[in-house]
C-alpha cells in the first residue's frame, strides 16, 4: 500500500522514476520495486521521496512514515517463506490488506473457499514429489488465509466459479461432496457471494482464464488485478489495464447464477455424487 501511495505522489508531480531514484541515490529499478512493494523500505529513502514529491504536511508525512514500519513488519505468512515464491508472497500480502476480493476461477474451487481435503489434493497435484510434512504446511497456510473471512472486519469475497470446476472430480466422491457442501454453507455468510458460470452460456467475457481483483479501503489506492501463470503472476494496477478486467467481471456476474441459482446447482451436484 505504501508503494502505491508513493507512485501516486510521484505521478502527480510528473516525475519519472529515474529522477526519483537519483534523488535517493538509487536506480530507476529500485523505485519500481518500491512502488510494487517488492523491496523493503528505508525510512530515510521515504522521507527524501516525500520531500521531493512536495509532501510537507506533518500529519500526512507521519501517516506515510508509519506505513514504513507496517510494511517492514513481517506478516504471519512470512513464516511460510521457504514454501512460497516471491510472486505469490506479494499476493498474500495484498489479499490481507484488501477489503473486497473478486475472483473468477475455471480450473479449481478458489483457494479461499477450499476445504482442507480438497486443498490437500490440489496441492499434491502441483507438488507431487515433496514430503508429506510440506504438503500439510501448505494446506495449513491455505486454511489460515481463510480465517480472515470469518472475522468481524473481514473482507467481502465475491467469487464466480465456472461450472467445470465444480464438476471436475478432485480427490474422489467424498472429498467433492464435502467441498460442495462447504460452498453451500459459506455462501450463506453475509460477506461471501458465490455465483456459478453455467455451461449453458457457452462463451463468455472471461475466456482468457482465471483472475482476481483486489480492492482496498484506502480511497486513493487503485485496484490490483492478479493473474496467475504457471510459474509467475501479473500484477496490474494501472487504470487502462484494470478496466478490461472490471468489465469482464461485471459481465460474468450478470451472466452467472443468482445466489438462489447457485444453491440449486450445488444441490443438484450433491445429489449426483
Amino acid at each position: 500500500m505504501l508503494g502505491a501511495s508513493l507512485r501516486r505522489l510521484r505521478e502527480e508531480k510528473g516525475l519519472p522514476r529515474e529522477v526519483a531514484g537519483f534523488h535517493i541515490r538509487a536506480s530507476e529499478s529500485k523505485i519500481s520495486r518500491m512502488e510494487l512493494g517488492r523491496v523493503g523500505f528505508k525510512t530515510r529513502d521515504v522521507e527524501d521521496l516525500l520531500t521531493l514529491y512536495g509532501v510537507l504536511d506533518d500529519a500526512e508525512r507521519r501517516g506515510l512514515l508509519e506505513m514504513v514500519r507496517e510494511a517492514n513488519t513481517p506478516g504471519w505468512w512470512h513464516k511460510y517463506g521457504d514454501l512460497l515464491p516471491n510472486w505469490f508472497t506479494t499476493y498474500v500480502g495484498l489479499e490481507e490488506a484488501a477489503n473486497v476480493i473478486r475472483t473468477y476461477e475455471v480450473q479449481f474451487v478458489p483457494g479461499l473457499l477450499q476445504t482442507a481435503a480438497y486443498a490437500r489434493t490440489v496441492i499434491r497435484l502441483g507438488y507431487p514429489d515433496v514430503p508429506e510434512a510440506e504438503i500439510e504446511r501448505r494446506v495449513h497456510m491455505r486454511m489460515q488465509r481463510q480465517e480472515r473471512l470469518t472475522k468481524k472486519d473481514g473482507p467481502r469475497l465475491w467469487a464466480v466459479i465456472d461450472e467445470a470446476a465444480l464438476k471436475r472430480p478432485i480427490g474422489g466422491r467424498e472429498i467433492m461432496r464435502e467441498q460442495l457442501q462447504h460452498l453451500l454453507e459459506v455462501a450463506a455468510l453475509t460477506n461471501i457471494t458465490i455465483q456459478v458460470m453455467p455451461f449453458r452460456f457457452g462463451m463468455h467475457a472471461a475466456e482468457g482464464g482465471a483472475f482476481s481483483i483486489l480492492r482496498f479501503p484506502e480511497s486513493d489506492l487503485s485496484d490490483v488485478v492478479y493473474v496467475e501463470q504457471l510459474w509467475g503472476a501479473l500484477y496490474l494496477d494501472k487504470r487502462e489495464d484494470i478496466d478490461p478486467y472490471l468489465t469482464a467481471m461485471e459481465q460474468l456476474c450478470v451472466e452467472s447464477t443468482t445466489p438462489g441459482g447457485t444453491a440449486e446447482i450445488l444441490g443438484d451436484l450433491l445429489r449426483e455424487i
